[in-house]
């Protein structure tokens, strides 16, 4: 039994003394800072980067023209297909004309009639001048005559007027396009009854080309939007879809809403693109980026390379074969690319093995930094 103890007890010592030889060996190990750490470095560069505004839009077609019938009839034809690409003046729907027809051929006789009685007045009122020239005739008669050849020219204006009202009656039962764009579902088909009172929709034209987006500037950022316009700068702003990755369209900032929200603390901006490819629906909602500025020789490197501490911003300097811990201040960050203060264009920082790296730790640098690895703006 005592040998048997004791055979326990030199085995837990032995455990206990290995135990103790494996923690100094990693303690010796490059993760705590005994052995040089491989990492991956990269320059720090001078270069441009754009100050951007991220905000939700929505897809705002320029103008939309929701059309109804100036006139009463029945739908002999619609001549537009679902979804298909009008231009102005392009034809729609065609209502019934005869009975406009018939109304302009009333007018038109009746203009016609009163214009012979009005030359038939002149040729009256010109006898009874000569007339009264020779004394044949009284004062008054030629007076009267007069008058009744501007009653008939009044008549004659009330004719033309009703000549006129029947042409654009006429003209209403054929209904074009009063704008470019897409024509939406059909809401209507041959045989149905329309009514200038009805109210009802006949067709829903949308301009897709050019089309704007609506979106939001916060009330902070507004004297920096505003001093570029003052200087008629273009301000570009990109659409991107609903997940941020796919870049739909490129435009211009058109213009700022005259107020400012004050449940939100926003004010509303339209910007225009030129949508050639269709890209943007109208009424979808998009993330959009407006290039609000563009900060000239500042210092970049990738957002990947800085670390923080709390509040406190930092990186790893390489200098030789040591990495020193240096405080930073980051500025505009744009994509992977961000602006900071605190070093220099030239510098190398580490951009790899974090875990690992302490102030003044030995590293080995993972081959040469490449262009690739050099940070770069989106900014124009």
């Amino acid at each position: 039994m005592w040998i048997l103890l004791l055979a326990i007890f030199g085995l837990g010592f032995w455990w206990v003394l290995r135990k103790d030889d494996t923690t100094k060996t990693a303690a010796k190990s490059p993760r705590a800072g005994g052995g040089p750490v491989t990492v991956v470095a990269v320059p720090a560069k001078k270069g441009d980067i754009g100050v951007h505004l991220d905000s939700i839009g929505t897809v705002t077609p320029v103008y939309t023209a929701s059309i109804t019938s100036q006139v009463n009839g029945v739908v002999i034809a619609v001549r537009y297909k679902e979804g298909q690409m009008v231009r102005k003046g392009d034809p729609l729907i065609d209502i019934d004309p005869r009975p406009y027809q018939a109304t302009l051929i009333q007018a038109q006789g009746t203009l016609e009639r009163d214009q012979n009685l009005l030359a038939q007045a002149k040729m009256d009122l010109q006898r009874y001048e000569d007339a009264w020239a020779r004394k044949a005739i009284p004062k008054q008669t030629l007076d009267d005559q007069e008058k009744l050849v501007l009653q008939t020219e009044g008549t004659v204006k009330i004719d033309e007027g009703s000549v006129k009202y029947a042409e654009i009656q006429l003209e209403y039962c054929r209904i074009t396009a009063p704008i470019s764009g897409r024509v939406g579902l059909r809401l209507v088909d041959p045989g149905n009854v329309v009514q200038s009172s009805g109210g009802l929709t006949l067709a829903v034209i949308t301009q897709i080309q050019p089309i704007t987006i609506i979106f939001t500037i916060p009330e902070d950022n507004l004297d920096q939007v505003q001093a570029r316009e003052r200087k008629n700068a273009k301000l570009t702003v990109d659409a991107f879809d609903r997940a941020v990755l796919k870049k739909l369209a490129t435009g211009t900032l058109l213009t700022l809403d005259n107020q400012i929200d004050t449940t939100t603390g926003t004010v509303k901006a339209r910007a225009q693109f030129a949508n050639k490819d269709g890209i943007l629906f109208p009424n979808e909602f998009v993330n959009t980026r407006l290039l609000a500025d563009t900060i000239h020789d500042a210092t970049l490197i990738p957002s990947s390379a800085i670390q923080h501490n709390g509040q406190v911003a930092f990186v790893y300097l390489l200098q030789g074969d040591v990495a020193h811990l240096r405080n930073i201040k980051v500025g505009v960050t744009d994509g992977g690319t961000a602006e900071v203060t605190g070093i220099s264009p030239g510098d190398v920082v580490a951009n790899s093995s974090f875990d690992k790296l302490q102030d003044n730790a030995k590293v080995t640098i993972s081959g040469k930094p490449s262009q690739s690895d050099i940070p770069r703006s989106n900014a124009p």
